[in-house]
């Protein structure tokens, strides 16, 4: 590959990842014996306003003697510098690449004085500023073989060239382990970083969103804890720790819970452990931000074994059910809407409130869902299940992870489907056109984009399993030709979801129009059931429900006799 295409390649994935912002994305992790299918499983939702959703994609191959590769900062594309290329890289796409190998993040920023680094020199000469957490991702997985190797793909990055992102928690996982990296930088004038990882078992499952989870070191067994050499000294010279090593947690020296830390991020993962989980009952208190000195378990058991459907689950989750749950308040509106405008915090008079932040959340840029499968070869094994929209409005789609060519509906083309040119051919813009439809009249309009998601993403399960067995033999017998297949079937998928996703925009349209209903034949069970028609053959007078009771009722508070009918 030559110098100039690869900086074009970094240069448009930099580009399209404009305006990514901290204290917003989700990650789920799943070992491999606490799976349904022995998967290695890891989850991400990338929360940001602004973000043009796109799947980032490399192709690999070897590179000459002396071949740089650039560097542009994720959140601002400024440009960083640029490093010497491997001499071998892998191709990704998405957060995976060719090896089963996936990076994902969440930023939980921790002491301020140790990312402000007021623009002075704090890496090396080719990167003077450092590299950022965005970089490290992206490189780590056009270079690593394992979860391991790509730690210390990314700690050896850090060191030598330094680092200029807030603290970050990267689910760093592979066809067989499953790691959480915490880093985080050591402030002006000190170059690299700080950093910690811990491998979570393979029965158990673990969650990241926003805030610093890894505590105190001596719970873990040694073998199953990396970590700089300073992790601890560090600490202790600025004072962040004074106790005994065995007492050391990193968390509380480098990001100390504060109530937005707990009750907007951590309250997240208490609620994907209680899915997944039992006993997170006693967790309630410190998931509510009522005790900041209180913490949960790193990764717990699974009360059942967890299928890739749960984990997309997860990803949709909105506090149901749970003291977190946000529907049938004034907030929710007149259709009972899992979501709410930002900002966070807001104020009335001269109070300040704030909203419940759950899992699913209409800033998201893009989702993933990895899929890592030791049990067939790495081109078959890898799936990449992605979505370019919040995933409780869109589908899930499969790629796999060694295609050379990602759909052109999942790609960011400058000026022809970017973050400000609408394209019907891009998934981004399909997906947000039909979620934003439905968002304000989600309890009217939801339950026909649900059919629609599910179904679609039945089928695309259904197909994997059925297929299966003949893509590893066709593997087996001529990876080319099995390569050109797997291909194909991403293409196709991609293909099947857009045809789908553009007749469900139009039936949405056309069934609640004017914010009535349109009756349609619910026993034919399709994803669009046909419209109920006349003897004449025009449609059934539609449904005019109105706004549900709970808030007629709240109007009628409102408004005392002002509309009472005399």
């Amino acid at each position: 590959m030559k110098t100039k295409s690869m900086i074009l390649s970094v240069l448009a994935w930099a580009i399209s990842a404009l305006m990514m912002t901290a204290w917003a994305c989700t990650n789920i992790i799943v070992g491999k014996a606490a799976s349904a299918d022995g998967s290695v499983f890891v989850s991400y939702n990338a929360d940001s306003y602004g973000m043009y959703g796109n799947i980032y994609h490399h192709v690999g191959g070897t590179h000459d003697k002396g071949e740089m590769r650039q560097v542009y900062d994720w959140d601002t594309n400024k440009y960083l510098g640029e490093i010497p290329q491997a001499e071998r890289t892998y191709t990704v796409v998405g957060q995976m690449n060719e090896n089963q190998v996936s990076i994902t993040e969440t930023t939980f920023g921790g002491r301020t004085e140790l990312y402000e680094t007021d623009g002075k020199q704090i890496g090396s000469a080719e990167l003077p500023l450092g590299i950022d957490y965005g970089s490290l991702i992206y490189i780590a997985l056009e270079r690593a073989t394992s979860a391991r190797s790509a730690i210390g793909i990314m700690t050896s990055l850090v060191e030598t060239y330094g680092y200029c992102s807030e603290g970050e928690s990267f689910s760093v996982c592979d066809k067989n382990e499953a790691w959480i990296l915490e880093m985080i930088g050591k402030g002006v004038g000190e170059k690299g970083a700080v950093w910690v990882a811990v491998r979570i078992p393979d029965d158990c499952v673990s969650a990241h969103a926003n805030q610093s989870r890894i505590t105190r070191l001596s719970q873990y067994a040694k073998k199953q804890v990396l970590c700089s050499k300073d992790v601890i000294k560090f600490a202790r010279q600025k004072g962040y720790f004074t106790g005994k090593d065995a007492d050391f947690s990193f968390r509380d020296a480098y990001a100390p819970n504060d109530f937005g830390a707990v009750r907007y991020c951590e309250a997240r993962v208490w609620s994907i452990f209680h899915r997944l989980c039992e006993g997170m009952d006693q967790y309630v208190e410190y998931a509510k931000g009522n005790d900041l000195k209180g913490e949960m378990p790193l990764y717990m058991k699974p009360k059942q074994k967890v299928g890739v459907q749960d984990v997309m689950n997860a990803m949709r989750d909105h506090y149901e059910d749970t003291p977190f749950d946000i529907l049938n308040t004034l907030g929710a509106g007149p259709y009972n809407m899992p979501y709410r405008p930002t900002p966070l915090e807001w104020k009335s008079g001269d109070k300040e409130y704030f909203n419940e932040r759950p899992v699913s959340t209409q800033q998201t840029s893009f989702s993933f869902v990895g899929q890592m499968r030791s049990q067939y070869p790495d081109a078959v094994g890898g799936i990449v299940w992605v979505t370019n929209d919040d995933p409780n409005m869109a589908p899930y789609v499969p790629l796999y992870c060694s295609i050379k060519e990602v759909p052109r509906c999942f790609r960011r083309i400058a000026g022809i489907q970017d973050d400000v040119t609408f394209s019907w051919e891009s998934a981004f813009w399909l997906q947000n056109s039909v979620s934003n439809m439905v968002y304000p009249y989600y309890s009217k309009m939801f339950a026909d984009l649900a059919r629609a998601r599910d179904v679609l993403e039945k089928s695309f399960l259904d197909e994997m399993q059925a297929s299966q067995a003949d893509l590893v033999a066709q593997y087996e017998a001529n990876p080319t030709v099995c390569a050109q297949q797997l291909q194909k079937r991403s293409t196709a998928s991609a293909r099947e979801m857009m045809d789908t996703w553009q007749r469900l925009f139009q039936f949405l349209m056309v069934r609640h129009l004017d914010m009535a209903t349109k009756k349609v034949d619910e026993k034919q069970n399709k994803i669009f059931n046909p419209f109920q028609k006349t003897e004449h053959g025009i449609a059934e007078p539609p449904l005019r429900p109105g706004y549900p009771e709970n808030y007629r009722k709240a109007i009628v508070e409102e408004t005392g006799e002002k509309y009472e009918k005399k």
